[in-house]
């Protein structure tokens, strides 16, 4: 693809990273439902990377039982307007309670399960993702009618209505219990055939979905969404890709989207209306999406047709110039360098091995360097001409479309007359259309999932006079080797992929079967029961964590469709300390046997359809608040699979309808036959894994030994399976779960003794109660001094969000406590109880009340959220966990033993990464060593104790240094009610023992003979990157020697600009209102972020050549008196010394090559607009309300939140400079570090990332799961 990857933070700096690292599934079945029910399950593996793993917030995971459908974080602008992602550390813990899919809010996404499942995008974890959009748009609670059961003799369909896509989980009550076998066998017969006959009935389509073809072959489909307004997605889709490629064209499509893209003058032209673009190419087809409003701002003209005439030239005509494929020749070997991480090659192991049959395991989209190399514009016009053509593509128009018959008009004036020109021939078979369900492959990029569909045609009578070229009914033909019992009897030996840069043990074993297309009401019965299945696998597996060392790192179990790989892949990942592999391939696989032997109870099957149901029936509440692209991301994931398109509310009466139907054996019975693979290994009968591959350090640490090199053969992890098999098992006991975690009792007692009420807010203000009607924000101040905001939002029906942020963080760190923050919080997330209630209990908890939680620690706060449904007291729920957590946490050896064991694998995973190791030394210079802004050593996590970080963690939670936000579709008497009871009953004070203040934080005095420095990483292929930092104010105006910016920037005069004078008084009196505003310089730092990354991209990119991806950012505090600035770039190893010394330029030239009008109003647009498409979601809304009454963030008031749109469009050119000059940019202030990797790197030079700290080992994490890495890029 091009360009900007999703970025991590680690050790303060954002680094590049693949879309899917830290993705950990756990349990996923998928099917074709838009956002089907998830089951929250709760967290289900130990993840090496906290905060990357194993907990929801930064790391998007998506897991999904029964729909693997990502979360997206859409990555199709352009490298301007990429986020600051957490890291991937574990210093961002999160503690992840179940939650519904519906409550994964805008983060998650439908896509296909490729590889490892984990898609190419990432996606918060969640046990049990659903299927399409995951979000959490809550509409309205939606009415459930008890006629779809059985009852009497009578079976009656749900009726289709309106919605996006997607089969869910069904209402929140349903038939009376589930059916035993027995009940069937005791119906009349009659109902036994009309039950048969209802599962055969075909499921009901989106009506909402508009297909067509134009004559020249192009297919489209429109699909009328309003979220967000006046906005649409436009996604061109040609089929085609790496698998078309001959021996001598690999990469060439990848190419071709390159040139094409980056090449179009009418693409350009769209640059400053508001609109976003991008491209991505993988295995089977090759997208380029826009993303525009609807109109422009200030003339109103409609923006679709300028739209679909720039696809139209990037698709089908573009100009192959010579001087852009030299460009993009340049790029894509830059690309092709940056992605060889070894995840990347691992994932090519894992693909090659799971595909070795057919053509998948040897076309990476990414191409070969040798061809890429060659190829002239001719040789690329060439395979243009053969592949890129109306009938060989599908246009996906969603948004705020209302008139269709006007879009239709609009497409076929575009494209209308594109390619018929003397064509004459045959018409496309009528099944073509469906067929491309069966194409492969993972895709290689950020954008968007899936390929083709069912469709209608409308145009097909002249057809036969027309189309010349059309597109194979089945391309590209693949053979599988099916896992299926007699398909073949060679069982294949596992395979051992070693290397010096993985860390851990993780093993892959494959179980490959025919896609089963979701099309009938039983299709959906079997998704479901299987969903209930694995749902119980993934709780079980939890509770092997009861050890302080247990024998895994994760173990996940995914079970999905790949319309990129054309099959249905089951996979058994499990991931390890190497020195305990073969434990934890035995707990694994005997847990898989407990399942599939003894199967779920009917505790486990009561609890799990209910949460399942629950969850569907929010979905269908939010059926108006889906985005748009999520929408388009299901329906084309859908139709690549061959499933019914649904929408929310179609999915959630279906499942509904099939519920009341389901029986336990059938669930176990069904369940079964997905682990027959792994549970019956070795057996005549059982199906043969479709690959077994393990991959594994050539080395690894042994305390007080060192380095040693890992031995491992393949007999001995057949052995190791084996010995799974043979261990004793036994049914799973029932577990109580309790209804509630403060009962009415305890509640009254605690009113009673703490005496709740709201008192004024401040000596200054004499009103207990402050609301802004323009926000609606509601302000309150409880009487143990813990300050709340509450908004009342209908954004997303009868769900709500909270927010618990406590001042000080790891900041808040002695250096006789270092790490201990970090590392406690994570303590108490890995340890999951409160009071007298187990973890478990607490995790079903949540499960029974779609509650998820995560706990997070930054360097300057601790943070808890909370996201939940308002059905079923789920508000009182989540507020009982925070008091509980607040009141009651359990803190134990166990939990503290595995935090601190994870920190420890991080820190020694850092030399075994080029990024990682290269931000680390940076910021170890930068900060002059303060480690509350590193990874802990293993000295200061040695020196922790259960007792220190226990401290350090709650000395924090006190009254007033804490702050409540909550968004949610409640009243004011509802909300007012929980905070009292369970807030206002919060101890104001700890009895914990108070750790001296904190040590002021400073960056290294320079110059410094360390300001320029280097990182040699051994490696068997070369990369190169860099990182460029500098210090810089903090968001209100603060500087780390003390100044306050905003007091000298207020009284600075404003310049004359060409205005009316009356046009001159109003901007002179907008500019003053800016300059005297607490977010002066959050506002125009922002922008001037923007106008940076967009000359990085076209200098050192675009111009230069030097780079495929350079990105700037800004890392500005809001607590602490500091920020800094970081500029990421990579390239190769020749020309990493060049593009430093171009992103310095850049950085430096702002003066000499001053900021242009244009430039800063496509900024102002891209952040307003990013402002709109947010500001429906609840979770935003957190963010905007967050430090708004606490104590250590003064400056911070209502008009932050009121102004904000206001202040981007005041700021002018000047403002720009003001808050440039507060950028350390010259050399004795700026720091850098290039890391370099290869054979030889660093031979003779200088000493590497382990001889510095070569009083400690390393051990690390190594990524699981399969084709992650091997998309392209998004391009821009």
């Amino acid at each position: 693809m091009a360009t900007s990857s999703s970025s991590s933070v680690v050790s303060g700096i954002p680094l590049p990273q693949r879309r899917w690292e830290g993705r950990r599934s756990t349990v996923r079945v998928n099917c074709p439902v838009p956002a089907a029910a998830s089951l929250p399950l709760t967290r289900f593996h130990l993840s090496p990377t906290p905060a990357a793993s194993r907990w929801q917030g930064d790391v998007r995971n998506s897991n999904t039982i029964g729909w693997a459908f990502q979360n997206k974080t859409h990555n199709n602008t352009s490298i301007r307007n990429r986020k600051l992602k957490k890291s991937n550390a574990p210093k961002a813990s999160k503690w992840n309670y179940p939650v519904s899919l519906s409550q994964r809010y805008n983060k998650s996404t439908p896509c296909c399960s490729s590889l490892n499942r984990k898609c190419y995008l990432k996606t918060p974890h969640l046990p049990l993702t659903t299927s399409a959009p995951t979000f959490f748009l809550d509409k309205s609670w939606f009415p459930l009618s008890n006629s779809n059961t059985v009852s009497g003799n009578r079976i009656s369909a749900p009726r289709a209505t309106v919605g996006p896509d997607e089969p869910h989980a069904a209402s929140t009550t349903w038939p009376d219990g589930l059916l035993e076998k027995q009940d069937l066998d005791s119906l009349y017969p009659q109902l036994q055939t009309e039950l048969e006959a209802f599962l055969s009935t075909e499921l009901p389509s989106n009506p909402k979905l508009h297909r067509g073809q134009l004559k020249n072959g192009l297919r489209y489909l429109i699909l009328p969404n309003k979220v967000p307004p006046n906005r649409f997605e436009a996604h061109m889709e040609v089929h085609v890709g790496s698998i078309d490629e001959e021996d001598d064209e690999q990469g060439i499509a990848h190419m071709i989207e390159h040139v094409a893209f980056l090449g179009s003058k009418k693409r350009e032209k769209l640059l400053g209306t508001g609109a976003r673009s991008n491209a991505y190419t993988d295995f089977h087809h090759t997208v380029f999406h826009i993303h525009s409003p609807t109109c422009t701002k200030d003339s109103d003209e409609d923006l679709l047709p300028l739209v679909l005439d720039a696809l139209n030239e990037i698709a089908f005509q573009p100009k192959f110039l010579s001087s852009r494929v030299e460009k993009e020749r340049r790029a894509i070997l830059s690309e092709l360098q940056m992605m060889n991480t070894i995840e990347y090659r691992v994932d090519c192991q894992l693909l090659q091995h799971l595909h070795s049959e057919n053509k998948l395991s040897k076309r990476f989209p990414i191409g070969l360097e040798e061809q890429i190399k060659k190829w002239d514009a001719d040789k690329i016009r060439k395979f243009h001409e053969r592949w890129y053509f109306p009938g060989n593509a599908t246009l996906y128009i969603v948004g705020d479309i209302d008139n269709i018959s006007k879009t239709i008009h609009q497409i076929e004036a575009v494209f209308g007359q594109t390619g018929i020109e003397n064509e004459i021939a045959s018409p496309p078979t009528s099944s073509a259309f469906g067929a491309m369900a069966s194409f492969l492959v993972p895709k290689l990029s950020a954008g968007l999932a899936g390929s083709l569909s069912h469709e209608r045609s409308s145009n097909s009578v002249d057809q036969s006079k027309i189309i010349k070229k059309e597109r194979h009914a089945v391309r590209p033909p693949v053979t599988h080797n099916w896992s299926l019992p007699g398909h073949h009897t060679e069982m294949k030996s596992p395979q051992i992929f070693q290397h010096e840069l993985l860390q851990n043990f993780s093993i892959n074993m494959f179980c490959k079967i025919p896609v089963n297309k979701v099309q009938t009401f039983g299709d959906l019965r079997n998704v479901l029961m299987k969903r209930i299945f694995l749902s119980a696998l993934h709780f079980r597996i939890n509770t092997r964590y009861k050890s302080s060392n247990p024998p895994f790192t994760s173990v996940e179990l995914d079970h999905s469709d790949s319309g990129r790989e054309g099959c249905t892949v089951t996979t058994l990942t499990v991931t390890a300390e190497p020195k305990n592999w073969q434990s934890a391939i035995k707990v694994a696989v005997q847990e898989v046997r407990r399942l599939k032997e003894f199967g779920v109870t009917k505790g486990e099957l009561t609890r799990y359809m209910d949460a399942l149901l629950k969850d569907s029936e929010h979905l269908s509440a939010m059926i108006d608040n889906v985005s748009s692209v999520d929408n388009l991301d299901f329906t084309m994931e859908s139709d690549a699979l061959g499933h019914t398109v649904m929408d929310q509310r179609q999915g959630h009466e279906c499942l509904m309808a099939v519920a009341g139907t389901v029986t336990l054996d059938e669930v176990n019975s069904i369940g079964a036959e997905v682990l027959e693979f792994i549970s019956d290994f070795g057996k005549p009968t059982a199906p043969l894994p479709a690959a077994i591959v393990a991959c594994v350090p050539k080395k690894v640490h042994i305390d007080g030994v060192g380095e040693t090199e890992f031995q491992i053969t393949s007999s001995e992890i057949t052995a190791a399976i084996k010995s799974g098999l043979e261990e004793p098992i036994e049914a799973e006991p029932e577990l109580e779960v309790p209804k509630e975690l403060i009962s009415s009792l305890q509640l009254q007692e605690l009113r009673m003794q703490r005496n709740p009420s709201f008192v004024p807010l401040s000596p200054e203000i004499n009103v207990t109660k402050l609301q802004d009607k323009e926000t609606g924000i509601t302000q309150r101040r409880l009487s143990n001094g813990i300050p709340v905001n509450y908004k009342i939002s209908k954004n997303e029906t009868r769900g709500g969000v909270m927010r618990l942020i406590v001042g000080g963080g790891r900041a808040a760190e002695t250096s006789e406590s270092k790490g201990a923050v970090v590392v406690g919080v994570r303590t108490l997330s890995e340890g999951g109880r409160v009071g007298n209630f187990s973890r478990e209990q607490v995790e079903l908890f949540c499960v029974n009340h779609l509650i998820n939680c995560s706990l997070e620690s930054t360097e300057e706060f601790i943070s808890m959220e909370f996201r939940f449904t308002l059905r079923d007291n789920g508000m009182h729920a989540a507020f009982q966990l925070l008091h509980m957590v607040l009141e009651h946490s359990v803190w134990l050896d166990d939990a503290f033993d595995r935090a601190r064991q994870l920190y420890l694998s991080y820190y020694r995973s850092i030399p075994k990464s080029l990024e990682r190791s290269t931000a680390h030394k940076l910021m170890l210079a930068m900060m002059n060593g303060d480690e509350r802004f590193l990874e802990p050593t293993p000295k200061s996590l040695q020196n922790l104790t259960l007792k220190s970080v226990r401290d350090a963690v709650m000395n924090q939670f006190v009254g007033d240094n804490m702050e409540v936000s909550i968004v949610g579709d409640f009243s004011e008497e509802e909300i007012e009610s929980c905070i009292l009871d369970y807030l206002g009953t919060v101890r104001a004070s700890r009895d914990f023992e108070r750790e001296p203040g904190c040590s002021p934080i400073l960056f290294r005095p320079s110059p410094s003979d360390v300001q320029f420095q280097q990182v040699f990483l051994k490696d068997t292929d070369e990369r190169a990157c860099a990182y460029i930092a500098g210090p810089a104010p903090n968001r209100w105006g603060f500087t780390v020697d003390g100044k306050d910016l905003l007091e000298s920037v207020a009284h600075t005069p404003t310049a004359d600009e060409p205005h009316s004078e009356e046009g001159k008084d109003v901007q002179k009196d907008l500019q003053r209102k800016l300059r005297g505003h607490p977010l002066f310089f959050g506002i125009t730092m922002g922008l001037l972020a923007e106008v940076i990354n967009s000359r990085l991209f076209t200098t050192v990119r675009d111009s230069l050549g030097l780079t495929y991806d350079v990105s700037f950012e800004l890392n500005l505090f809001d607590r602490l008196k500091l920020g800094w600035y970081v500029v990421s770039v990579t390239s190769t190893p020749s020309k990493v010394y060049k593009a430093v010394d171009a992103c310095k330029n850049v950085l430096r030239g702002l003066h000499t090559n001053k900021i242009a009008p244009r430039e800063l109003e496509r900024a102002k647009r891209t952040l307003l607009m990013r402002h709109e498409a947010e500001i429906k979601s609840n979770a935003y809304w957190l963010g905007l309300m967050a430090h708004l009454q606490a104590s250590s963030v003064p400056r911070k008031d209502i008009s932050c939140v009121k102004e904000l749109t206001s202040l981007y469009e005041a700021a002018s050119i000047e403002d720009i400079y003001l808050a440039y000059d507060q950028l350390k940019v010259d050399e004795d202030s700026l720091y850098s570090c290039i890391g370099i990797a290869g054979v030889n790197a660093g031979d003779g030079t200088m000493v590497s990332v382990e001889d510095e700290e070569s009083d400690e080992g390393f051990q690390g994490v190594i990524p699981t799961g399969r084709g992650l890495s091997t998309m392209t890029r998004p391009t821009t």
